[in-house]
């Protein structure tokens, strides 16, 4: 079990590494939620992401002999990158083993850093079987990516410059992939303020914290399907259990939908880019996930903004779907001269922007005589995109609503 100590220990080993970031009030997501909402801004950290703070401090307590020998780990990214920013700082070579499916941007920045990488396994667990390998072959020392106190306690350091900003504040609310970032700032937080509530969230398709808890033991999950990377595990650390039960006080699941949403919010409203794992805490604020008076003084701990570009038009595209803001559908025509200037009239006249358009009478799936029209349409809100889709609907079109 980590203490306050350990905690305050490991802020003078990453000071002068790891920024303090900073811890903003949001008048835009206040409205929205009707909370006082203050966003934790991680995502401008070092390396893009909190894990700086953990590898820093594992790495400055590691004995000579194991300094010489070099450090490995596995990750997904972030913690990659946290470990090959903080080895190359401390002249300790490190090898990073990451999934073969990991962001293309988070792989070059972690070669970047200066670490060797090896891509192995189609997820973390695998990826991490392949480094605790090297780690017995080569003598390595394996820096793990949560379940390890002085991991844990480096990355409590956000919870000590969160208690530090807002020492007023009511709720922290923070994301768990295997944990420890929760463990640390939650034993931070409460040790040093008292009376604060920390609520843990998960994505919905790696949610295996809350049968841990219920459990009493680490419960591992088959497998892991969700957006935000960076905390898709498929089980929380031993370590971080046992602190979890004793600080944290709720566990809430948010779905790929109200991440993207939140993801998109949060570009569009406050300029700020973060990953899927970075809007998890302020999608279950939005979103109602946990219970909180009006008023409430939450913190949300974005805890990363390293987000693949190719990924990010995805996510932003499911999150203009949930705003209404981006309506596809398809559109049953008769196969003469006009039909589709009368569909595209219908649609100018509704105020609608055309992304796209794809007309078809060739399709198996097509009648002879008819024609299929797929348009990709900008709408301002879900009460424009529906009128859109009635309006086609009166003039006797059949339409069909995909996204």
């Amino acid at each position: 079990m980590i203490s306050l100590a350990d905690i305050e220990a490991a802020r003078e080993r990453v000071d002068g590494v790891a920024r303090h970031t900073p811890l903003e009030r949001s008048r835009t997501f206040s409205e929205m939620s009707g909370a006082d909402v203050h966003l934790k801004l991680e995502n401008f950290q070092r390396t893009g992401a909190f894990k700086i703070r953990g590898a820093t401090n594992r790495i400055a307590t590691l004995p000579p002999e194991a300094r010489e020998a070099g450090v490995v780990t596995a990750s997904a990214g972030n913690h990659a990158q946290g470990v090959a920013l903080a080895a190359e700082r401390a002249g300790v070579d490190a090898t990073v083993v990451m999934p073969k499916f990991a962001p293309v941007s988070k792989v070059k920045a972690t070669r970047g850093y200066g670490a060797s990488v090896r891509l192995e396994g189609v997820d973390y667990d695998e990826a991490q079987a392949a480094a605790h390998g090297l780690e017995r072959e080569n003598g390595l020392t394996y820096v793990h990516a949560f379940d390890d106190p002085a991991v844990m306690a480096g990355q409590g350091t956000l919870g000590l410059e969160i208690a530090d900003d807002r020492p007023d504040l009511d709720t922290v609310v923070v994301p768990i992939g295997g944990g420890g970032l929760i463990s640390g700032v939650a034993v931070a937080v409460k040790e040093r303020l008292g009376d604060v509530r920390v609520v843990g969230v998960q994505a919905e398709g790696a949610a295996s914290a809350a049968a841990s808890l219920s459990a009493g033991e680490v419960r591992e999950i088959e497998g892991v399907d969700t957006i935000a990377d960076g905390i898709a595990t498929r089980s929380i650390g031993e370590a971080p259990l046992e602190v979890m039960r004793e600080y944290v006080d709720e566990v809430v699941t948010v779905d790929d939908r109200e991440i993207a949403l939140a993801l998109t919010l949060l570009l569009e409203r406050s300029k700020t880019l973060v990953e899927g794992a970075g809007a998890v805490a302020l999608a279950a604020t939005l979103s109602e996930a946990f219970d909180y008076d009006d008023e409430e003084t939450i913190v949300a701990a974005l805890c990363g903004g390293n987000i693949d570009l190719n990924r990010l038009g995805t996510v932003v595209r499911r999150g203009l779907v949930q705003m209404g803001r981006y309506l596809k559908i398809t559109v049953d025509l008769k196969d003469r001269p006009g039909e589709l200037e009368r569909v595209s009239s219908i649609v100018a006249r509704a105020g609608a922007n055309v992304y796209a358009v794809h007309h078809d009478r060739t399709s198996r799936d097509v009648a002879v005589n008819a024609a299929e029209l797929e348009l990709e349409l900008e709408t301002d809100d879900a009460e424009h995109a529906a009128s859109i889709v009635e309006e086609l609907e009166a003039d006797g079109y059949e339409v069909e609503v995909l996204s």
